[in-house]
């Protein structure tokens, strides 16, 4: 059936034209419609010249190897000399690819080798996942100091909510929890205590313990499980729906809208909700103290006073500002690498909250060895 692109003389049939992805349709509909498939597939069938395409590419070249098979067009330099070695190379290639099985069986690696692979990955994110905290930390720097002097772009109203949210309302639960951790520790210590007569030390290990560790720390967990989810889930909830998207449409910059002012409320709130834990802790303490070691309160504070300086008060406390700032900024970068799913959503809350945990152990575990190195 003579066409565009098939011609048939005697035993050959000549392609021709350009056989390209342009024309592929009109190839192959023309090829369906002919009897050259099967007359090119029998033994003593009809022989094929190439002589008189004009163009070739990828897509007409998977047409005429379905068309004389892959052997043939592998071996087409012995039988179409005359076609430019360009066109000869790309049937070769694509005969051979054809050729090559689809499905491949994956390699096998042994426990170890997958194990080894496994922890090779893990450190690879993490990396990963650190060289982004440290951008996004100097990213929200650079946008903190270059808004330092411009009053008219700070967005207090947004801070003061956050406050309330993120401090004011953590109040009653830092206070119960740092209470009843100081009475565990009240307890403890009057039971090792008593057995060498030294129960009055019980006071020196509650105050020191709260000022210097158990206060700050046990606020800036709360606040990493309980505020650095709720960034996640906000930040991730408007990236999901496209409004952070919004806002770069109309030139606002997403750091100084939403990040800015949460950072800022955990530096206020922080120190804040570490001063009240150490208060609540040192009272669990005393009513312990007060009630299972006869020992009253204004012996109680008396001891305080003498022991106890404000040295470690201040250690405490100089932790609480960089806790905040490390809890708002991993719950702020997680809350921007949310994907479009509500998923995508669980799995960075759940990563803020583990991230900001390690980080501020990580923190607290460096700054207690670095205190006592300078003997503060």
């Amino acid at each position: 059936m003579p066409s565009e692109w098939i011609a048939r003389h005697d035993q050959t049939v000549t392609l021709k034209g350009e056989w390209t992805l342009a024309n592929y349709r009109y190839i192959k509909a023309a090829l369906n419609h002919s009897e050259t498939r099967t007359e090119l597939g029998k033994p003593t069938g009809a022989t094929v010249s190439l002589d008189a395409i004009t163009r070739l590419d990828t897509a007409g070249a998977i047409l005429i190897i379905e068309l004389i098979g892959v052997e043939k067009a592998q071996a087409v330099a012995d039988w179409a000399a005359e076609l430019p070695k360009e066109q000869q190379a790309l049937l070769v290639r694509i005969a051979e690819a054809m050729e090559a099985p689809l499905d491949v069986d994956p390699p096998s690696y042994s426990r170890i080798s997958q194990a080894l692979a496994s922890v090779g990955q893990h450190m690879a994110g993490l990396w990963s996942q650190q060289r982004q905290l440290l951008a996004f930390i100097g990213l929200v720097v650079a946008t903190l100091f270059h808004l330092a002097l411009r009053p008219r772009h700070w967005r207090l109203t947004a801070t003061v909510a956050h406050i309330q949210q993120s401090g004011l309302n953590a109040v009653p639960i830092v206070a119960l929890l740092t209470f009843m951790v100081g009475a565990v520790v009240a307890f403890l210590g009057a039971t090792v205590l008593q057995d060498f007569g030294a129960t009055i030390y019980t006071i020196d290990l509650v105050a020191f313990s709260f000022l210097r560790e158990f206060g700050v720390l046990l606020a800036a967990i709360l606040l990493a499980g309980r505020t650095a989810s709720a960034f996640t889930a906000q930040i991730g909830a408007m990236k999901s729906n496209e409004e952070i998207d919004a806002l770069q449409a109309q030139g606002l910059d997403p750091i100084e809208l939403l990040v800015l002012p949460r950072v800022m409320a955990m530096l206020i709130s922080l120190p804040m909700l570490a001063f009240v834990g150490m208060l609540s802790g040192l009272a669990g303490g005393a009513m312990v103290t007060s009630l299972s070691l006869d020992i009253s309160l204004t012996q109680f504070m008396a001891t305080l006073q003498k022991d106890v300086s404000v040295t470690h008060f201040l250690v405490g406390l100089s932790k609480a500002p960089v806790f905040a700032f490390v809890i708002a900024v991993i719950g702020c970068l997680e809350g921007f690498k949310v994907s479009g799913s509500a998923q995508s959503v669980g799995e960075h809350t759940t990563s803020s909250v583990v991230q900001s945990i390690f980080m501020v152990i990580l923190i607290d575990a460096v700054a207690a060895l670095f205190f006592m190195e300078m003997g503060w």
